[in-house]
């Protein structure tokens, strides 16, 4: 597998991370989102990498940590699909019940 896709809602998880980074870093913000893109280019490749965690959501999911956030995928059959990027010190089950999974 080498393949990712981005949901809708983590395209605008994405955009808002960068906004809220941006306001008073540009080259952090940017340094992020390169990041947590490189997180999920290696989770095309590996996409065991991850772990689930049934203490906070039940949906077939799995999170990978990068940095401060948290990168929800669902490993398929040909690629990754990223559902979320989120803070990991939010109240993620709280938000993941809020996402359509």
């Amino acid at each position: 597998m080498s393949k990712y896709v981005v949901s809708a809602e983590a395209k605008t998880d994405l955009a808002e991370i960068w906004e809220y980074i941006a306001q008073d870093n540009l080259d952090a913000a940017d340094r992020l989102i390169a990041r947590l893109r490189e997180a999920c280019e290696m989770l095309a490749r590996a996409p065991r990498i991850g772990h689930k965690r049934e203490d906070l959501t039940a949906a077939p999911v799995l999170f990978l940590p990068v940095g401060a956030y948290l990168v929800v995928y669902r490993a398929q059959t040909n690629f990754v699909e990223i559902v979320a990027v989120t803070q990991g010190a939010r109240d993620i089950p709280s938000f993941l019940q809020r996402r359509s999974h």
